[in-house]
């Protein structure tokens, strides 16, 4: 699991979300994703201080240094890629092919990323909210799970009921504070609550976290949500915020054929359910 637009400064939305894998997906994946870095690269971000990251990767200055050269063969491509990477730690200015060459392999890495995906049969959970959303008079209070959570975890717990599997949940660690108060709501979730009770059935209700930059999964996870946030709209959910135009033409298809879609149900009736929703009152009165 990872989130975007968090600092609620230059995003349309908030969203957190992840990709579920199968433990016997997960190293072959990890394999791939590393195989495609060096493909796209030329070599391991991490040997230059940096990681898989949706805002780095798709960032709108991507698109217009990819477009500053017809595209480049793969081995040219890498050697120019490796070179802005250097000039980036030795804090000197790169040239326009070594920007090219940085914007076409962050572009194509990305669009590898959802191939991967495809291909190890992962699934897409994501939970937006708007980012001027704020916590009414009355409404729960921090130690709640906020809906918009509680209906991911919802959507994790269907997945798992129609494979007939138990799932972890694994974290980008950021500000342990925040961490610390994620925790207790998902424990409260977890034991106090009829339905969360229940989903422990089938969701370890205790989260693991990892540092991004040492787990490829997650990373990869930050690029799903960050397609989602500036590329993935549902406004028959009322989520009509604008989308960036080349984000949501290369990705949003992408997002719609990798998330999630079963059967859920409550109360005796069964409906169909996916992976990716909007939530617009997060906050408010009602059951959670």
């Amino acid at each position: 699991m990872d989130e975007s637009g968090h600092d609620h400064k230059n995003t349309p939305y908030e969203v957190r979300g992840g990709i579920a894998l199968s433990d016997e997906q997960l190293w072959p994946f990890v394999q791939s994703v590393r195989d495609a870095e060096i493909e796209c690269f030329g070599a391991p971000l991490h040997e230059y201080k940096t990681e898989l990251k949706g805002s780095r990767l798709l960032e709108k200055a991507r698109f217009e240094w990819a477009g500053y050269e017809t595209p480049l063969v793969a081995r040219e491509r890498q050697a120019l890629a490796r070179a802005f990477l250097t000039k980036g730690l030795e804090k000197k200015s790169p040239t326009k092919r070594e920007f090219a060459a940085y914007g076409q392999a962050s572009i194509a890495m990305a669009k590898r990323l959802f191939f991967l995906l495809e291909k190890h049969e992962a699934k897409l959970f994501a939970a937006a909210i708007g980012c001027d959303v704020e916590a009414q008079p009355g409404s729960p209070g921090e130690e709640i799970l906020r809906k918009d959570h509680v209906f991911l975890l919802e959507r994790y717990y269907y997945f798992l009921e129609g494979v007939n599997e138990h799932g972890l949940i694994v974290m980008d660690e950021t500000d342990k504070r925040e961490d610390r108060k994620f925790v207790r709501r998902l424990e409260r979730y977890f034991t106090v609550t009829q339905t969360g009770i229940e989903r422990t059935h089938r969701i370890v209700p205790v989260p693991f976290f990892v540092s991004s930059d040492m787990a490829y999964p997650v990373q990869v996870a930050d690029v799903c949500i960050y397609c989602v946030n500036w590329g993935y709209r549902l406004p028959t959910q009322g989520m009509n915020e604008p989308v960036r135009a080349e984000i949501a033409r290369e990705f949003g298809p992408l997002l719609d054929k990798i998330q999630y879609r079963g059967d859920g149900y409550k109360e005796g009736q069964v409906f169909r359910t996916w992976g990716i929703l909007y939530v617009p009152n997060p906050c408010g009165p009602g059951k959670w």
